[in-house]
């Protein structure tokens, strides 16, 4: 990549083509597939011979309406891209609330954090003064954060979808639309 400013010629590679690169969606099969960066990759005309279990979107829109009907009727679930590529702007949220505050995350319980851990650690019966005890550091609270946000958003929209016998995709937009209203 970095001598040819490209894959192509990569000595791993199995197969190469640069004319129509979305044809590998339908020659190999797996259990999931990230379509990314390119708008209506899988549609009517692909939908059939994807052979994958899941597809979990990367963004843009990568699934169209007719291909996301041919995926569900053979039990291939998709995850839309608004559920998939959210930990990006829950993460751009949490940026923005730093900005607000002009504080990081954790900056104001990292020392209680660590006095916390050493006291309870002293009452177990451990007192060695060498352990290096260190709060949650900015990092750490934003993955925290984002999984717990992601992971809470996905168990709802996929019991909604079961709850209503909706699409992935369609109890994403009905469960939205609910919240804006």
């Amino acid at each position: 990549m970095t001598e040819n400013g490209s894959l192509k010629g990569f000595p791993g590679a199995v197969e190469e083509t640069t004319s129509e690169p979305l044809s590998f969606m339908t020659k190999f099969s797996a259990d999931c597939m990230i379509p990314a960066a390119t708008e209506k990759s899988i549609h009517a005309g692909n939908a059939e011979d994807i052979n994958v279990k899941a597809i979990f979107e990367g963004a843009n829109g990568p699934t169209t309406y007719k291909a996301e009907q041919i995926l569900t009727r053979r039990g291939i679930v998709a995850a839309p891209d608004m559920l998939v590529n959210g930990g990006g702007v829950t993460c751009s949220y949490f940026e923005w609330l730093k900005n607000l505050d002009h504080v990081a995350p954790g900056k104001m319980t990292k020392k209680y954090e660590e006095q916390s851990q050493a006291k309870l650690l002293k009452i177990m019966g451990f007192e060695d003064e060498g352990m290096q005890l260190k709060g949650a550091d900015e990092l750490d609270i934003v993955y925290s954060g984002l999984e717990e946000i992601m992971c809470n958003a996905v168990k709802e929209n996929w019991s909604f979808a079961v709850k209503k016998n909706l699409s992935f995709r369609d109890a994403c937009f009905v469960n939205a639309i609910h919240k804006v209203y």
